[in-house]
This record gives structure tokens, sequence and C-alpha cells, in this order.
């Protein structure tokens, strides 16, 4: 139940109830309040009138009907025999409600046919249906998942309780849903990702930029594509202008081009923008944790290419960028699963580079064959993580753009002194910055399930080496010991609190410090330290020098802050519980 919910959307609801239970067979049902899948939720009183209201309803239309009971805080387990697109999910909104304006292609994505194959790394193409599956698992649940097109989440993902409980991230309730708060730790991990990716792009050879995050609606250039791309906007007034808050850095970087002067000398022309934020307003029963949000970070570099031959060149070189990125944050190929999108005539005169990227890729890939064009590409490609949920998001991706140049009035000179359209590739090199950070934790959980020790990238890790005296006498020789690492630099604390030794170790494992060392009178008259190895699962005995080079070694090409909190564990405020 949320804000707005009336008595006419309690009606809505059991009547949609009725027409599904008809086609089940069906008469019995449990009403069960939620709270998760939403921070705009009612104030209890009203909710449970509403929810009142429905089983009041459903009784009156013969409907064996049971409510649970209001505002337990409970674990709720279903399981069901049935077809996995058997889940259903609804969003009922009051009668007076106004209908929702979104893009064409939002709507075009509705009725979107789309037919389905597995591409092998030889070349080959099998159906989905006929593929043999076996050592590909997840690469079966991605494919499931897209084929049924079901995105709503029934249940919390376990990146959700552990992005809380680490003191990363949690819902902001006096926000719209799917805007996200950050702690210390969180805006640390954060930045961090968004400074490698920047470095990273800028290497490559893209120029960055800055652009605004709204735009009028109907501005000449705008109107037309924000119709050819398939997200919900926000839509807000000023003055006389009606203006919509960004998805991506589209617009600023095509409307800088389109002022801009440049030759084929100049090209594949390459721009970058971390728009910090982009906006989608997603529908409320997806916009979950830090999966699918309405307001996040995105890395967006455009390339301005003079032909198909330069286009298909640079989505390569990108690609094997991608790969290169996903690997230094802490996703391996072994952990994401890649699709192919294109439509048919495309790909009839272009197999070589579908064939080429599959190859690259080195594992079987997900093929969507469109019949016509829907969007503004014609070819689409991207990574996906596949949580615990079997649930998949999209990280790197890259796209074959051939309308938006003329949109736009972009135009480049050719050797001949001749005005030409450029191709334009969109590329995201790792996704949403906040989705890296959902892939790492539901990763890690995966890990914890499988019997190993649940930890982030040492590179990303808020607290790198946690020093723990023995008792107060040996603080200053601990504090000691902190300055010397953290001067290589090695973000390094120190637990003062007058807590047992135990429990200190203990939240240390809890806060999944890479490196846990206890200092007592042995290690006072030795040069000798016992390491809680966290990745290595063991108390290993190395000197500090030995330890120090041990993690300069492991972050030497990442990027550093120092550590977001004060030294001192004693010193801190606490966050979440």
């Amino acid at each position: 139940m949320e804000e707005g919910d009336n008595e006419s959307a309690a009606r809505r609801a059991i009547g949609e109830v009725q027409a599904f239970l008809k086609k089940l067979k069906a008469n019995r049902i449990l009403i069960y309040p939620y709270a998760h899948l939403s921070s705009n939720l009612a104030k209890p009183v009203e909710a449970l009138r509403i929810v009142k209201a429905m089983e009041a309803h459903a009784k009156k239309k013969g409907i064996e009907t049971y409510r649970a009971p209001f505002g337990w805080n409970k674990q709720f387990t279903i399981s069901i025999k049935g077809h996995p697109l058997a889940e259903q999910s609804r969003t009922i909104l009051p009668t007076e409600a106004k209908e929702e304006k979104v893009s064409k292609a939002v709507k075009a994505e509705k009725k979107l046919k789309s037919l389905w194959y597995i591409l092998k790394p030889d070349g080959k193409i099998v159906s989905v249906k006929e593929f043999d599956f076996k050592g590909h698992e997840n690469l079966e649940k991605f494919a499931r998942y897209e084929t049924s097109k079901v995105r709503a989440s029934q249940q919390v993902p376990p990146h959700v309780p552990l992005m809380k409980r680490l003191e990363i991230a949690d819902y902001e309730p006096a926000s719209d849903p799917g805007n996200i708060r950050w702690y210390p730790k969180g805006r640390l991990i954060k930045s961090l990702l968004e400074q490698h990716v920047t470095e990273t792009v800028i290497s490559y050879g893209a120029m960055e930029v800055e652009t605004p995050i709204m735009y009028d609606f109907h501005h000449p250039s705008l109107a037309g594509y924000v119709d050819r791309f398939p997200a919900r906007q926000y839509l807000l007034k000023s003055e006389d202008k009606e203006l919509f808050l960004r998805f991506a850095a589209c617009f600023g970087q095509f409307l800088m081009a389109h002022d801009a002067q440049f030759s084929y000398r100049q090209m594949p022309l390459k721009l970058y923008e971390l728009t910090r934020y982009s906006f989608r307003r997603e529908q409320s029963g997806e916009v979950v944790g830090l999966r699918r949000l309405r307001a996040f970070t995105m890395p967006d570099c455009h390339a301005f290419c003079t032909d198909l031959k330069q286009a298909k060149t640079e989505l390569t070189t990108r690609f094997k960028l991608c790969t290169q990125v996903l690997e230094d944050i802490g996703l391996s190929k072994d952990n994401y699963e890649a699709a192919i999108r294109f439509t048919k005539d495309f790909y009839k005169e272009n197999k070589d580079i579908v064939i080429s990227l599959a190859e690259i890729f080195s594992k079987p890939v997900l093929i969507e064959i469109w019949e016509k064009p829907f969007f503004y590409f014609r070819l689409k490609w991207d990574f996906n993580y596949v949580d615990n949920q079997d649930k998949a998001s999209a990280l790197s991706t890259d796209q074959i753009d051939v309308e938006s140049a003329k949109r736009y009035e972009i135009t480049y000179v050719d050797e001949r002194g001749e005005k030409h359209y450029p191709l334009i590739l969109h590329c995201s090199p790792s996704g949403a910055i906040e989705r890296c950070v959902y892939a790492l934790l539901e990763k890690a959980y995966k890990e914890q399930k499988s019997g190993k020790p649940p930890m982030l990238p040492l590179w990303l890790s808020p607290t790198q080496t946690r020093l723990i005296p023995v008792s107060d006498k040996y603080l200053e020789t601990v504090e000691k010991l902190a300055d010397k690492i953290e001067k290589h630099p090695i973000r390094v604390d120190v637990d003062d609190r007058p807590l047992t030794l135990q429990k200190k170790v203990r939240e240390a494992e809890m806060e999944w410090v890479p490196y846990i060392i206890v200092v007592g009178q042995k290690e006072v008259e030795s040069d000798v330290l016992p390491v809680r190895d966290r990745e290595a699962g063991e108390i290993r005995k190395i000197k500090l020098k030995e330890l120090i080079h041990e993690i300069e070694e492991k972050i030497i090409d990442k990027p550093f802050k120092p550590l977001p909190l004060p030294k001192h564990l004693s010193k801190r405020p606490q966050f979440y519980g």
C-alpha cells in the first residue's frame, strides 16, 4: 500500500485477482502485507484500512479469503510447483490516477517480438529451445529471464540486507523510490569505481565533458529522440517549458557535437561523461535495492565514426575494453553472460561483427533478433550479471546508432570537403556504478553459500587492514604500526573500543576486513605479525614489510582514497542497525 492508494484500488486489485483465479481454477487467497518493494508506503493506519477493504470485497465476491496479521516482523516462504512464467506481478492504481506519459519506444518494447538463439564461439547458431545448456547453467538462467520478460522482484534480494549491514547504502524514505543514500563506506566504494572507470575511458582516448541534467521536452532534436528511447521520464515544469530529467548523457553530448566542427581526421571522435545522476522512472515493482534504480550514476561514452567499417573496429575495441573494466572491478567472464541483439537485415549483411564478438567472448552468447527496427540502434551488445534470484541486470553495453546524427544535425567533413552524418556508438563501460556494487555484493553472497568467505576486492574494501590491541597496554604500539602502514598508502584502522578481543575479531570478520592483525606481547617482542588473511582463510605469520608489499602489489594499478571514517573505531558513529 503506497501513498495515494484508496478503496477503489482495493476493489480493482480484487477484480484482477478474481480474473486470474478463474484461469487457475482456484478460489482461495491469502492477503499478505509486504512493505519491502516500496519506499513510498502509506501510513500504517491507512494501509490497514485498505487491506481490510480488500478482504471484505473479496469475501463479497465469494472468494475464500485469509489475511495475514498486519505489521508482523517475520519470514515468509512459499514454494509453488509451476512453470517459470507463472510468476505474476501487478501494480494497481486508484481509478482517478492519470495515464502515465511514456515514449513510443516504451510502448513498442511491450509489443516487441524477438527470435532467441545461442551463438557459440565457433560461429554456430542454435535455437534457445534446442541448445544443450549443460555446463552453461548461468546462461540458461539468463536466457529464461530475458525470454520471460518478468522483471518485478517478489522477494528481497540478498544484496539489500548486505548493503545495509555493511553500512554501504540504504533506501532514502524522504525521496522518491529508487533514490539511495550512501554512507561513508559506500561513498568510498562508489567514488573509487567512478574514478577507475573514468581513468580507463580517458586512457582509451575519450574527452571528458559535463552536460546539464534537464532538457526541454519539446526541443526539435530531443522530442524525436526521447520517443525512440525505451525509458520512462521524470517530467517537470519551469516557467513555460516542459522539461525532463536526462536518462543518459546522449542529449548533452549530441548537442555539443552538433556545435563542434570536426573532420574524418579526428575520427572516431570520443566524448565521455560520468552522469551523476541519470534518471529513469522505473515501475515501482521493479525498483529494488541497487539492481534497478530511478536515479543512478552512468558512465557514458559516445564515439562518432565515419562509416560502418570504422564503427565495427571501434565496437570491437570497446568490447575488449569493457571486459577489462569488469575484470578490474572484480567480475570475471565466469560471473556474467553476454547478449548480442540486432535486426534481421543488419545481421544478414554484417554477420562478421556478431561472430567476432562471440569469438572474443569465448563463451556461448544469447542472441536476440528483431524482425524490424524498433529503436535508434541496429545492433546492441550487453554483459549481464545473473543474481541469486536468477534475475539478470545489464552492466557494460554498446550500440550502433544509425539515426541520431541526422536527428541532431551532427556532421563531419570528409577528405573531399563534403559533409556527412557519422554513425554513433553508445557505450557504458561498466553500466551503472550502483549496479556494479550490486553485482559485487550478490557475487559475495554466492561465494558465501559455496563455503568461501564473502568479501569485496581489496582495492574497494573500506578498511584494508585492521589492528586490534590485546589490551590498552598495547594501544600505543598499534598506533605506531598504523602510522607506518597508512604512509604507503593503505587504509588501516584501530579497534580501541572497550570490548572483548573475541568480539573485536568477530566484528572485523563481519565487516569483511581483508587483513586483521591482533597485537600483544609476542608481537611487541618480535618483528613477525599474526595476520588473519580473509581471502586465504588462514592466519599467516608475516613481517610488516612483507604484508605492506603484498597489499601494494595487489592494488598497484587501482585508484586510492583515504579511510572514509575516523581511524579509531571508538570515534565512529553507527549508521545502521
